[in-house]
C-alpha cells in the first residue's frame, strides 16, 4: 500500500472474505488456506495499516479453484507462476478491495515463518466472518515479519496489542529466529513487551 491510499478497515476485511468464502462454497470448493499479512492482524483486532488481502492455500490447483470461483469479479493478475517469489499467483479485485491468493513453494525448516514451510498451517487462530470460520496466522508470526521489513506503523500497533492481550513468547522467539533478526530488534521488542520480558528471554 503506497503513501496516500486508503487503509482498509474490518468491514472491508470481514465483507471481502466472506464474499470470496461464499463463491467458493457455491461451487462446491472445499480447501484448506489461511489469510495472512496486514488483514490478518486487523480481523485479530490490531488497528493498522492495510491496503490489501493475502490467502495463502497448499497446492496450485487451490489458485485455480479460487480463481474459477471469482470469475464474476474483475482480475488485475491472472494465475501465473513467479519464480523470483517461488509463488503461483493471482489477484482479484472483490467489491473494489484487492484480493491475492497464491502459493509459496519456499522450503523451510522452522515453523516461524508467516507464509513459508509449516509455520501458517500450524499457528493460526479461527475467527468468525459472517457465515465462515476463517483461520488466520498468528500475530507472532506477523509481527517478525513486519520487524524484518522495518515497517514500524505496522510492528508499533502490533506491539501496542500484544502488549495489552498478550501473546505466546515461545513462537515469538521462533519467528524472530526464523529471521535471523537482528539483536536491536530484539532488543525493541523486549523493551516493548516489558510485561513479558522474563518469558520472552531474548
Amino acid at each position: 500500500m503506497g503513501d496516500g491510499e486508503p487503509s482498509l478497515r474490518l468491514t472491508d476485511v470481514m465483507t471481502t472474505l466472506d464474499t470470496a468464502l461464499t463463491a467458493l462454497r457455491a461451487v462446491g470448493a472445499d480447501l484448506d488456506y489461511r489469510v495472512g499479512g496486514t488483514g490478518a492482524a486487523l480481523l485479530q483486532g490490531v488497528r493498522l495499516p492495510a491496503g490489501d488481502i493475502d490467502l495463502l492455500v497448499a497446492r496450485r490447483e487451490d489458485v485455480d479453484t479460487f480463481a474459477a470461483a471469482l470469475s464474476s469479479f474483475p482480475c488485475l493478475y491472472p494465475a501465473a507462476w513467479l519464480p523470483e517469489s517461488s509463488q503461483y499467483f493471482t489477484r482479484y479485485e472483490i467489491n473494489g478491495v484487492t484480493t491475492e491468493i497464491s502459493t509459496v513453494e519456499r522450503r523451510a525448516d522452522s515453523d516461524g515463518l508467516e507464509c513459508v514451510g509449516p509455520g501458517p498451517w500450524r499457528h493460526y487462530v479461527v475467527i468468525p466472518c459472517d457465515s465462515h470460520r476463517v483461520p488466520v496466522v498468528r500475530l507472532e508470526l506477523r509481527l517478525a515479519t513486519e520487524l524484518l521489513r522495518d515497517r514500524p506503523d505496522r510492528y508499533e500497533p502490533l506491539l501496542d496489542h500484544m502488549g495489552a492481550h498478550g501473546f505466546d513468547p515461545d513462537l515469538l522467539r521462533t519467528a524472530m529466529n526464523a529471521h535471523r533478526l537482528p539483536v536491536e530488534r530484539r532488543r525493541l521488542v523486549r523493551d516493548r513487551l516489558t510485561r513479558f520480558s522474563v518469558e520472552l528471554e531474548l
